[in-house]
């Protein structure tokens, strides 16, 4: 007589795992290694068993950036502050797309409205709010300050790529595509292109940082013209 084999429980699939197991792919690889296929090999199943619980991989997406904003510290409303609050915030959420590689992709154009993306945006329009900025152009700024830092950090992301194909480091690379890009602008015609040429150090200068604190400051700071005196 043969006595069945135990077959070992097959594990509980969530839609939790397959976000967390999504970021770590892209963290490790970029978006574009990003698969339901790939997922699903993770979990030791097939394909067709995570659309149970995620529709495709664009829904995938939307649920990864809203886990990765999950990750954002709020602060509490601080009204005199409000300016240093919402450039804290940008740099915070700015940061935190960087550590995930591209997946800043992931928010250009749309619009995130998962439950952690929306605390950050309501944080933030409370703090333009409390700086007197009327609610329109409060709700066009934030837009504006969260493009800014997502289409920044997508860049930054492109860089990186560009620096791990290059077998180079980011210093490095940065050093030279400076330098190049300086030789070019400085043999331009001066007749045509007179500032370009006379001011290409300028045009060439500056860390990454530099560049993206002078953005920063002016859009929040330039907000200072539409708050209204109480």
């Amino acid at each position: 007589m043969s006595w069945p084999v135990e077959r070992p429980a097959r594990k509980l699939i969530t839609r939790g795992e397959i976000v967390r197991i999504g970021l770590r792919l892209v963290r490790a690889e970029g978006i574009d290694a990003l698969s339901m296929r790939r997922i699903a090999t993770e979990l030791d199943t097939g394909p067709s068993s995570l659309y149970a619980h995620v529709a495709n991989k664009d829904e995938l997406l939307r649920l990864m950036f809203d886990e990765m904003c999950g990750l954002m510290t709020i602060p509490e409303l601080d009204p005199p502050r409000w300016k240093e609050q919402i450039k804290e915030l940008a740099r915070a959420g700015h940061q935190l797309m960087i550590d995930h590689n591209d997946l800043a992709r992931a928010a250009l154009a749309t619009v995130p409205v998962g439950p952690n993306a929306l605390r950050i945006s309501n944080a933030m329009f409370g703090m333009l709010l409390a700086g007197g900025i009327p609610p329109r152009v409060g709700a066009w700024a934030m837009d504006r300050i969260f493009l800014y830092i997502t289409a920044d950090a997508y860049e930054y992301s492109i860089w990186r790529k560009q620096v791990r194909n290059a077998g180079s480091d980011k210093d490095t690379f940065i050093t030279e595509l400076g330098r190049e890009t300086l030789a070019y602008f400085e043999q331009l015609p001066e007749d045509i292109y007179p500032h370009i040429k006379t001011y290409a150090t300028a045009l060439v200068g500056g860390s990454v940082d530099a560049r993206f604190e002078l953005g920063l400051e002016l859009l929040v700071d330039g907000l200072d013209k539409y708050a209204v005196v109480s």
